[in-house]
């Protein structure tokens, strides 16, 4: 009795099977390639690498020995750049060269650079800076007129909108080199917002980050919720600067970022970091000479292992850092006159320094294994249930 029971309640499940819309099971098989295709695009989409670096591809100057004096030497910037797995660069649009009379726009520069960037699949962040010297007092001061400053940034979005989604205002405004005079971050909140409300007119999905804080980056970031910059930047961008030589002041990194995430949950906040500046000379034959901010420069060894362990170790433990860009791909010569002329991943002369093959093996590490480790987003909108 029992064995018939068991054969008629397996033939009704059958027959309920049978009966089942079509439709359904094709409705499940398309949420489930749906699936599949998100976290495939989450997982091989470029735009979505951390690798980035800041590098001077503007600077055909006097006053930068001509760093970038032709097309050759921007083409063998790029190719270091795909050959090291360099997936964003940070890059100025500096206003003076866009528009060195009022009204008076020249891209060429420009428009070459953001070419030869795109056509090999390189990222843009791009850095809208400094006064023009005919709208301000000096480089380094916020211009007579605001909305002189705005212009220059809807001109600039508005011709590459198709190509870049992101920019940065302003460079180290909490530091008197590249903000005077200092006020508590006030007159930048001010032109953060501007600057912030145009651009979003221009390009409503672009994203737009505050300038890099560099000085008492927690504090800064408190003068900008307190001069009311929230809802006016849509990434946090710093500078968090450490000498990897000292392992106490390394642990001020974790910190650094900690303490803004922090200071954001304060504020009701909460945002992805990004580190638009981040790195250490590598020179080799130490000297007074070749000094930096912390003192004695590393060698060209110590710097190759502080890019391995920023990439490898660190980020990896800072959920909401998307990117890092290193300070920077090429040596400059004689700019600073001290060590921060050795920051690069490559010499002057373009000949690959070790941190370029630590940069590399850390870019190939990642791909294989270490992103898995990094919390990613929750996809949106997308239910397998």
């Amino acid at each position: 009795m029992k064995k018939i029971t068991l054969l008629f309640v397996l033939l009704f499940l059958v027959s309920v099977l049978l009966i089942l819309p079509s439709e359904i099971f094709s409705q499940d098989l398309d949420r489930d390639n749906k699936i599949s295709k998100e976290l495939i695009n989450l997982e091989t989409n470029p735009s979505d690498s951390p690798f980035g670096v800041l590098e001077f591809l503007n600077w055909n100057h006097d006053w930068n020995h001509h760093h970038y004096r032709s097309r050759a030497s921007l083409e063998k910037a790029v190719a270091l750049m795909k050959g090291a797995g360099i997936s964003w660069i940070r890059v100025d649009f500096m206003w003076e060269d866009i528009e060195p009379r009022e009204g008076r726009l020249n891209f060429k520069k420009y428009d070459d650079i953001v070419e030869l960037l795109t056509e090999n699949n390189i990222n843009i962040l791009g850095l809208l800076s400094y006064t023009a010297s005919w709208a301000g007092p000096a480089w380094n001061s916020p211009p007579y007129d605001d909305e002189t400053f705005v212009t220059y940034v809807a001109n600039v979005i508005g011709r590459y909108k198709d190509k870049i989604k992101y920019w940065e205002i302003w460079n180290e405004p909490d530091d008197t080199q590249y903000w005077t005079p200092q006020d508590g971050m006030v007159r930048y909140t001010q032109l953060l917002q501007k600057a912030y409300i145009r651009a979003k007119e221009i390009d409503p999905e672009c994203k737009i980050l505050n300038g890099g804080l560099s000085k008492s980056i927690t504090l800064s970031l408190r003068k900008i919720y307190k001069n009311g910059g929230q809802g006016y930047f849509d990434i946090l961008a710093t500078h968090p600067y450490v000498n990897p030589l000292y392992e106490i002041d390394v642990a001020r990194l974790t910190g650094l970022y900690n303490g803004c995430k922090k200071i954001m949950a304060e504020n009701g906040d909460d945002k992805k970091i990004w580190f638009t500046e981040l790195g250490a000379p590598g020179v080799k034959y130490r000297s007074k000479s070749k000094g930096w901010w912390f003192g004695v420069s590393p060698t060209e060894a110590q710097q190759a292992a502080w890019v391995k362990r920023v990439y490898t170790e660190i980020l990896p433990e800072l959920p909401d850092c998307e990117r890092i860009f290193w300070a920077f791909l090429r040596d400059t010569k004689g700019y600073w006159h001290n060590g921060i002329d050795y920051f690069g991943l490559v010499r002057n002369n373009f000949s690959q320094k070790p941190a370029f093959t630590a940069y590399k093996e850390s870019v190939e590490l990642w791909n294989t294994s270490l992103k898995n480790r990094k919390p990613k987003e929750k996809l949106r909108g997308i239910s397998p249930w």
